[in-house]
């Protein structure tokens, strides 16, 4: 599965804070998914003036983004709740990441019950780690 999914199907998120454009693959346990940092994104204008950085947490919220899109795909009775965070733990930052590159996610489900969705993601602007963290999800 890949490509075709419509994330908005999917996610209550909406833009400026819907943080994936495309869903690229989707296997049994894990999810790729792309952003393309805008240069007109709002948190530009004060992250920082002259000096343009893509705030770290919004790449823990691509994270938790894709990984919602995985269990939602995977759990289609939860699709009508509201995906909230729960818990962020582990999270390294290696790069920064500037207007103009493109995000790549990957994330897989760790652990599933009751709701609360434990995911293991990295982000990479190409080939290189710019991020990785565990993010806990709860959807009810």
């Amino acid at each position: 599965m890949s490509g075709n999914i419509e994330i908005k199907a999917l996610l209550p998120h909406r833009e400026p804070f819907l943080f994936i454009d495309e869903v690229k693959r989707v296997e049994e346990n894990e999810i790729e998914t792309y952003r393309l940092v805008r240069p007109d994104e709002f948190y530009f204008a004060g992250h920082f003036p002259g000096n343009p950085i893509l705030p770290g947490v919004l790449m823990v919220e691509a994270i938790a983004q894709t990984g919602i899109i995985l269990a939602l795909i995977q759990d289609q009775t939860k699709r009508s709740k509201t995906p909230l965070f729960a818990g962020i733990e582990k999270v390294r930052f290696y790069r920064i990441v500037r207007p103009g590159e493109q995000l790549r996610i990957i994330a897989s489900i760790i652990s599933a019950k009751a709701g609360f969705y434990k995911f293991s993601g990295r982000v990479f602007v190409e080939e290189e780690l710019a991020c990785e963290a565990i993010v806990t999800g709860v959807v009810r």
